[in-house]
């Protein structure tokens, strides 16, 4: 079962729990309860079998909307994505701030920024990647953690990233030692590369959340960071 399923179970149990005990001090029918917790472990298997994830993302999107630092963490988080991929010269092509917009873009999770990756795909075709070029997309899959480590000392996102950063290197034949070392020395390189334009990222935070287009991020980070060329 996938963790979005899980997360739903979860929900369901404690709906469960609470309209039990909540009940009768509201004249609630006693039905409510198994109703409410049937509904979403029938979502919760739908989405695990036909929907892989998306819809009990959708809803976990919806709950979590009502929490303002919950929608901080993760334009703060893609937008450190963003400006580290543009600094080192991985081009950008869109990115997405809630569930809803990352299923249009046919993106997973909650967000996420999507890059014009065809070098590197190319590269990892024929099983072989140039350090550089690691090293740059390696930096630019830590800079979510990054982000939100610098704003808040510790990450909630970022698991797909390490995930994603994580499979990558084993399929290139990294040990897990070497991995660990990888992850550690890109985080800080994004979180150096943050620090150093921190008025750019900050300016491009407020400009995602009013959902500017991709060109216009671009020109404001080109307009006010000091770090204009890959420095990796």
């Amino acid at each position: 079962m996938s963790q979005t399923a899980l997360n739903l179970t979860a929900i369901a149990i404690f709906l469960m729990t609470m309209t039990a005990l909540l009940g009768p001090m509201f004249n609630l029918s006693p039905t409510l309860p198994a109703i409410a917790t049937f509904s979403l472990l029938g979502l919760a298997t739908l989405d695990s079998f036909s929907l892989q994830g998306k819809g009990g993302t959708l809803v976990l999107d919806w709950f979590a909307s009502f929490s303002p630092q919950h929608r901080d963490r993760i334009v703060r988080h893609e937008a450190g994505h963003f400006l580290v991929a543009h600094l080192l010269g991985i081009p950008v092509t869109g990115y997405a701030l809630s569930a809803w917009e990352a299923l249009k873009q046919k993106q997973p999770g909650q967000g996420g920024v999507s890059f014009d990756d065809t070098e590197v795909a190319s590269q990892l075709a024929q099983g072989t990647i140039s350090t550089q070029l690691l090293d740059r997309y390696c930096t630019i899959w830590m800079a979510g953690v990054a982000a939100e480590t610098l704003v808040y000392d510790r990450a909630e996102g970022g698991a797909d990233d390490r995930q994603h950063l994580h499979t990558v290197l084993s399929s290139l034949g990294f040990s897990a030692a070497s991995v660990e070392l990888k992850q550690r020395f890109c985080s800080l390189q994004a979180r150096n590369l943050l620090q150093q334009n921190w008025a750019a990222y900050e300016a491009l935070i407020n400009a995602m959340r009013q959902r500017a287009d991709v060109a216009e991020c671009r020109n404001l980070i080109d307009s006010l960071t000091v770090t204009s060329s890959p420095v990796i």
